[in-house]
């Protein structure tokens, strides 16, 4: 026990935290952590999960099984039916996942934010200036999803996606220190730009998975594909998928980033602010 408190206390320091997690091999690591996550022994994957549970707020009471034959099969866990309610209404666009949020609001002059007084290009973000320009004057959230959080992403609205854009990039720790830390850090990270148009209406919207250390894989459904550091393309895959509101879209395999960026009209749902902790299917923004 003394040896656990001494652990954390060491980890939850900010500058031991940054070094620990950023100044490693962090895309070696990554890759040996996906080569150990799928290793398929019970023994393994108890003990890796206790220890998991050591450092982090694991809650796997919502999940839809009890029992999982890899560490990996727990990170990419299912819910079990009815752990989360997707609000119905129209006139709303919910979170596509469980996370909390980071940075909120408007795009001023093609910019948004990571933290405070630390801005970046959307363009840089979107690996396009034309795809920047939709959302001009638009709004952004920013969800963060923490190691022991449920790790798939859902369809916000019902959707029409017509095309992702893979963007390989480094693996930084997207955390709060991190995030302050890393001038334009979910530019250089790994990433998929989900395009998508809100169905039957002309409102297109983008999701932005944005992959971190341990965690450079997404799974995405609609595209029968899993991005990876190894992906060799290609980089924009076309589409011509319908997805509906709450319809799971895909995983991280471990846990990372979701930006939101819907263009000019939408506003944020009462109470969305920064540290705001929020579940797939809540309330995001509302549509014009």
């Amino acid at each position: 026990m003394k040896l656990y408190r001494a652990l954390r206390s060491i980890t939850q320091n900010e500058d031991i935290n940054f070094l620990l997690t950023n100044r490693v091999p962090r895309i070696w690591l990554t890759r040996a952590m996906g080569r150990f996550s799928k290793i398929r022994n019970p023994l393994v994957c108890r003990a890796s999960i206790a220890i998991w549970r050591l450092f982090t707020e694991l809650d796997l009471g919502d999940a839809a099984s009890a029992h999982y034959g890899s560490l990996h099969d727990c990170f990419t866990r299912g819910l079990r039916p009815g752990a989360r309610v997707v609000d119905p209404a129209p006139d709303v666009m919910t979170s596509p996942s469980d996370g909390i949020v980071g940075a909120c609001g408007p795009v001023v002059r093609g910019q948004v934010f990571q933290a405070k007084g630390l801005a970046y290009s959307l363009a840089e973000l979107l690996g396009s200036d034309q795809d920047a320009e939709s959302f001009a004057e638009g709004s952004f959230v920013t969800l963060r999803l923490t190691s022991a959080m449920y790790h798939r992403f859902h369809a916000p609205h019902d959707l029409a996606i017509d095309r992702v854009n893979y963007i390989s990039g480094d693996t930084w720790n997207v955390n709060p220190i991190a995030l302050r830390r890393v001038e334009r850090l979910f530019c250089r990270n790994e990433r998929a730009v989900i395009h998508a148009r809100l169905s039957g209406q002309d409102h297109r919207i983008a999701l932005v998975p944005v992959a971190a250390i341990l965690v450079a894989s997404i799974r995405l459904h609609f595209a029968n594909v899993l991005l990876h550091l190894r992906y060799a393309g290609p980089n924009r895959i076309d589409c011509d998928a319908a997805a509906s509101k709450g319809q799971e879209l895909g995983w991280f395999e471990h846990g990372s980033t979701i930006i939101v960026l819907a263009p000019r009209g939408f506003t944020l749902c009462e109470g969305i602010q920064d540290g705001q902790r929020i579940a797939m299917g809540n309330a995001l923004m509302r549509l014009p």
